[in-house]
């Protein structure tokens, strides 16, 4: 078992890692780290040629465990993401051919760019670690993450994630442009951003101690009202049709906890909830149709939770 020193120094290993691979994103590769040790799932939504693939890949494969990559495609069936039941003619029975959702990290490349039945394909395994075909329940294997990038709405081919879908990740982060030196050392030196030269950093029983841990760092309780007044304060705001969920409210939670690990500590202080409080919580609102006109309603949903952030009082 490891202990605390060594499993931070472990996690810092893994920071390192990604990092070599997507250059001058500090803030997304640590966000990254935050939704895995906190058993969640990450949407990395931007544009195309960022990096978006890049870290979900480096992420991934950083960890030794098992990995599948899918492309999501206009014409692919729900059953190309779970499996399928097959009649054996030498047996004279049905086997369940299992599909590539069974590993631990599985990484839904362009989901959107799937119908809206195959991405709901992947709720239940989002939500409950299972699946269930023709009746019958199959676990997955733990740890288990989803990895989605996705380009914007607005991009032609897309199909917009139901409510019910970005409700089941727990993280949505934008990559971003590069700054000049990073993309000065990309241009020059490609090969450095490339992420088949990573090696694994943790093994999967690490990572599920590391995971452990994150549930035993305190939140003092008068930080979960603060949380509560956040959430509550989406819902009764003038241009939101809809506001964070109990399970929003619970992933900004959990969230907040494994930031804190990472920062070495084994308690929430009010800057990991500040910090935390757009990637968890700006998928999960909805801008109504006539605030959302003047301006793209991703951008506009996180200008009104920084705008939340200032109207809640701070605790002492």
């Amino acid at each position: 078992m490891l202990s605390a020193p060594v499993a931070l120094s472990r996690v810092n290993d893994l920071e390192l890692a990604i990092s070599s691979v997507l250059r001058g994103k500090a803030e997304t590769v640590r966000l990254s780290l935050v939704c895995l040790l906190a058993r969640g799932h990450l949407l990395i939504e931007d544009v195309p040629g960022v990096g978006k693939t890049t870290l979900a890949h480096a992420l991934a494969r950083s960890v030794d465990c098992g990995f599948h990559r899918l492309q999501f495609t206009s014409d692919m069936l729900p059953s190309d993401v779970l499996g399928v039941t097959i009649y054996n003619a030498h047996s004279g029975e049905f086997e369940f051919k299992r599909g590539p959702v069974f590993t631990n990290f599985l990484l839904a490349d362009e989901i959107n760019r799937a119908t809206p039945k195959t991405q709901s394909a992947l709720l239940e395994a989002m939500n409950e670690v299972q699946v269930t075909i023709e009746g019958h329940s199959y676990a997955l294997d733990q740890p288990f993450m989803v990895i989605a990038t996705q380009n914007p709405v607005e991009h032609h081919g897309t199909y917009p994630l139901p409510e019910s879908q970005l409700d089941r990740f727990l993280l949505r982060l934008r990559v971003g442009y590069p700054d000049r030196q990073a993309e000065r050392e990309i241009v020059r030196n490609p090969e450095s951003a490339q992420h088949e030269h990573l090696r694994p950093v943790l093994s999967a029983e690490e990572l599920l101690y590391l995971q452990d841990q994150v549930t035993r760092v305190t939140v003092d309780n008068t930080l979960v009202d603060y949380m509560l007044a956040i959430v509550e304060k989406t819902r009764n705001y003038e241009t939101l049709s809809l506001g964070v969920s109990p399970r929003g409210a619970q992933a900004l939670f959990r969230s907040t906890q494994a930031l804190a690990l990472l920062q070495g500590r084994d308690y929430v202080i009010p800057d990991d909830i500040k910090r935390l409080v757009v990637p968890v919580c700006a998928h999960r609102i909805s801008v109504n149709s006539r605030a959302s006109l003047s301006q793209r309603s991703t951008e506009l949903s996180e200008r009104i939770l920084q705008e939340i952030l200032t109207m809640v009082d701070v605790p002492l």
